[in-house]
């Protein structure tokens, strides 16, 4: 009997200190990723500007090919906005905010079933003739549960890798003659 008290004492404790080291994790996340794309700034920009087309490079959308997608909005820039849902992936939506055409995309993301929120950007800088840097960015606050701060801490190494992919889809995409 004693055994059982000592081990629910023990994991009472790893709880409660998991919970508090929680409050000192820093609530507000930041994942950011860049590639350069021997393409011009015009031809990479012009497969992110354009929702329908991330399902020829999004990792998230190779993983799950029957992802239920839907579009609204105008089919390019600002103002266009699609949801998904996926078994695998996930559910959300996205919408392309501001747009300075050629050179930067923002966005908003939006996690319902997680009740998160972010917000992020591509960056399209010509870093030679004919060679593109390409920046993907996405930032947020998980807000004050310290649980969720946890997510916050590891969200780079969570996202990072997909947005290495997504990249490394984008560029081989791009630097293909014919598309």
């Amino acid at each position: 009997m004693k055994i059982l008290q000592w081990s629910l004492a023990v994991l009472g404790i790893v709880a409660l200190a998991s919970v508090a080291v929680g409050f000192f994790l820093p609530s507000k996340f930041e994942v950011s990723r860049s590639i350069e794309v021997k393409a011009a700034a015009p031809a990479v920009y012009d497969l992110v500007a354009e929702p329908r087309l991330w399902a020829k490079w999004s990792v998230w959308n190779r993983r799950d090919p029957a992802m239920d997608v839907a579009y609204a909005g105008p089919p390019f820039g600002q103002g266009s906005r699609w949801t998904w849902k996926s078994k695998t992936e996930g559910s959300g939506s996205m919408e392309f905010v501001r747009v300075d055409p050629n050179r930067r995309i923002e966005y908003a993301l939006a996690f319902p079933e997680y009740g998160m929120k972010s917000a992020g950007a591509f960056t399209f800088d010509a870093v030679a003739p004919g060679s593109t840097r390409v920046t993907w960015t996405n930032g947020g606050d998980v807000g004050p549960n310290p649980l969720k701060h946890y997510l916050a801490h590891f969200m780079d190494r969570i996202a990072g890798p997909d947005f290495e992919a997504g990249l490394l889809n984008l560029k081989a995409l791009a630097e293909t003659p014919t598309r």
